[in-house]
């Protein structure tokens, strides 16, 4: 099922719903005319970001959804990138990511790059800390006052693991802060096209929640410290930070104590 997301971008709901992924990975298509429903029978030029898992049903529909001209990736995770190559097979386009490694028949992309593709201008904002290679992709003509596609840098709902040691927090803080700068710069509030859960309205408010839970949460990593002495392993922190969470999402949340963990004794 298709979903208009905003004046510029409509996403396909991946079949991969799971603990890290929510209800599955969002697809997203770029084109002047994103009304569901008006998938421009092929010919319609169209930017297709995060094809997502190797599914040929999905992968069908997103090459559908009009004439791909090119493929973004946001990073690295194989809920984005998996069917990245039958994609590329599919359809012709090259695929684009900051990792040349990602990159099919085009270059890598380069922070600060400005794109024209499907009639849309997009520009290549580097957001890493979930992953080394997170970006995020403006489109400052979406609607009123723009709109950034986040990737997992920023989810539609709960918040961003930092996949350490390849993600950073001190890279994901720095991140958080540009994307803030780029909302408050805005002229109102500017929409966040998650790739996993729904579209938020107001991305300087939702980037001012993020920086204050990751403060809250490192508070909290420092007084379990001041309990159990600085050296303490990252699955004893865990126990008393995270005890409560649920044992599907158990590694992930060892995963960001040791990204706390390296911010706190080595970041600075």
């Amino acid at each position: 099922m298709w979903v208009t997301s905003s004046a510029l971008t409509r996403y396909r709901l991946a079949p991969n719903p799971g603990p890290m992924s929510l209800d599955g990975t969002n697809s997203y298509v770029i084109s002047r005319d994103a009304r569901v429903g008006d998938l421009g029978g092929g010919t319609q030029p169209a930017v297709v970001v995060d094809p997502g898992p190797r599914d040929a049903t999905h992968l069908a529909e997103l090459a559908a959804a009009g004439r791909v001209e090119l493929v973004l990736i946001t990073h690295h995770h194989p809920d984005h990138t998996e069917g990245a190559a039958d994609f590329h097979a599919l359809t012709g386009a090259p695929v684009r990511a900051l990792d040349p490694a990602l990159c099919f028949g085009g270059p890598a992309l380069e922070d600060g790059e400005v794109i024209e593709a499907a009639g849309v201008r997009i520009e290549v904002l580097a957001t890493p800390g979930h992953t080394a290679d997170s970006l995020c992709l403006r489109l400052a003509d979406d609607g009123d006052h723009g709109s950034v596609l986040t990737g997992d840098t920023i989810l539609g709902r709960g918040t961003t693991v930092i996949s350490y040691p390849d993600g950073r927090l001190g890279d994901y803080l720095a991140s958080m802060r540009r994307l803030q700068d780029l909302a408050l710069a805005a002229a109102g509030p500017v929409t966040v096209l998650p790739a996993h859960g729904p579209v938020l309205p107001d991305l300087a408010a939702v980037a001012r929640a993020y920086l204050a839970h990751r403060e809250e949460r490192l508070d909290q990593i420092r007084a379990a410290l001041a309990r159990l002495g600085e050296d303490a392993p990252v699955a004893a922190v865990a126990d008393l930070v995270y005890g409560d969470v649920d044992p599907s999402v158990r590694l992930a949340a060892e995963n960001s104590v040791a990204a706390q963990l390296d911010y706190l004794r080595g970041w600075a």
